[in-house]
């Protein structure tokens, strides 16, 4: 029997259960992975929708798992008695296909660079009243060689004198104007001169190889005197009657021209 002014003694039992109200942070790092991968994935759906075939080869080539061939001369070490000839070719054609398709680009640039002089000379031709009566003297064209662009003689307007290497002031308007397109690009240049045979005589008469060579280096030097970079001249030659504009009348006067081209330009390749 408790004596007075004891205390009961009280017992408290403190039942452990789960806080069903606070999940601590897991959930925000499984939501961060979730808004990762669909970032991941709308990313790859963009590059799939603007990369195209050679691009998603080269891509694919790329990421591909490196192969290894088994031997049985190996020593059993890391690395021994295996083949990484595999591995190399795959790379090797992997290189192959980012060059092709850099030199695709390239040359999609070059036939958008080479549209837009060609425009711009017509436009010139348009525009300018002096120049406007000899836009049939003009011929514009794309070669494998590179924009071509050809002065051509008229019956009545001819752009030399008969056995004349000094272009008349009608050529020199032209080459004046030509320069000012071959200015806006940076590709290199090819002159040459062309004649037309005489009727009675060879396709191919003694006079015609140095009056068309020397017509040809009187135009450089008229486009030098317009802007043009001599370093960017590349070649200048005489054809004489060698290649006519019309092959079934080498007589006509649209032979003899001079022929002004800018030459495509191999594509810069990253080194191996």
């Amino acid at each position: 029997m408790a004596g007075v002014g004891d205390q009961p003694i009280i017992i408290k039992k403190v039942k452990k259960g789960g806080d069903h109200g606070h999940h601590g942070g897991a959930w925000k790092v499984a939501y961060a992975d979730f808004v990762t991968a669909m970032m991941a994935f709308f990313l790859l759906m963009w590059l799939i929708n603007t990369t195209s075939p050679e691009q998603k080869r080269g891509i694919a080539d790329y990421f591909a798992p490196a192969s290894v061939s088994e031997t049985t001369s190996g020593s059993g070490g890391i690395l021994s008695g295996t083949a990484l000839g595999a591995d190399g070719a795959k790379a090797a054609a992997a290189d192959q296909t980012a060059a092709d398709v850099l030199k695709e680009q390239q040359r999609k640039s070059e036939e958008a660079a080479f549209a837009s002089a060609a425009q711009s000379l017509r436009q010139a031709l348009q525009d300018m009243p002096e120049l406007a009566e000899l836009s049939k003297n003009i011929i514009i064209d794309q070669t494998p060689e590179g924009l071509r662009i050809q002065l051509v003689d008229q019956e009545g307007r001819s752009m030399f004198k008969e056995g004349s290497a000094t272009p008349n002031d009608r050529a020199k308007l032209l080459l004046r104007a030509i320069a000012t397109i071959i200015n806006k690009l940076p590709n290199r240049i090819s002159i040459y001169g062309h004649t037309s045979a005489s009727a009675g005589q060879g396709r191919k008469a003694e006079g015609d190889w140095p009056l068309s060579a020397a017509r040809a280096d009187a135009s450089r030097r008229i486009l030098q005197s317009s802007g043009v970079d001599p370093d960017r001249v590349y070649q200048v030659s005489g054809k004489a009657t060698s290649e006519p504009l019309y092959p079934d009348d080498p007589t006509l006067p649209g032979n003899r021209r001079i022929a002004i081209v800018l030459l495509r330009e191999a594509p810069v390749l990253p080194p191996d």
